[in-house]
């Protein structure tokens, strides 16, 4: 696990972007604290942002829900969470897989931030340290690239 988290974007003085948080409700236990810490983070770099809650039931049904998000056009930036705990078999990494593709395609498309949350881990233990401690929370790690690859977009443009 990487031991550093990227660092805080400056703050802004007041919201200039919205964002959608697309979670997965599998793994609940594991997802809804990233989603809580996701959401926190947003909310003290753009005080008083648009952050709009869509649920999936799990992480292969990410990527319809992000596309149906970003054909929208009312976001500046999208963060898909989930997680999925490899087992026996390959049906986690092929989860994985198609995920990750998938994800990639509708940013590109869309040309919209779409920020990659959803964990691949193989064991709870794993997931403890990622979702719900604080020190490497990837909920608040999502939180600040979509923040920095939205106020880089608008930018550029």
């Amino acid at each position: 696990m990487s031991k550093s988290v990227p660092m805080r974007p400056r703050l802004a003085p007041k919201a200039t972007l919205s964002f959608a948080i697309v979670a997965s409700q599998y793994n609940a236990q594991f997802t809804q604290p990233l989603v809580d810490n996701a959401y926190q983070e947003l909310n003290i770099l753009e005080p008083g942002a648009t952050v709009s809650l869509i649920s999936a039931p799990g992480s292969f049904e990410l990527p319809l829900m992000v596309q149906a998000v970003a054909e929208l056009d009312r976001y500046q930036a999208i963060i898909a969470l989930g997680l999925i705990i490899q087992g026996e078999t390959a049906h986690a990494m092929l989860i994985a897989q198609s995920l990750t593709t998938a994800l990639l395609e509708i940013s590109l498309a869309h040309r919209i931030p779409v920020i990659h949350g959803v964990l691949l881990v193989e064991n709870e233990e794993q997931a403890r340290a990622r979702c719900i401690d604080q020190e490497f929370n990837r909920g608040v790690e999502a939180a600040r690239a979509a923040v920095a690859s939205a106020r880089t977009l608008r930018d550029i443009k």
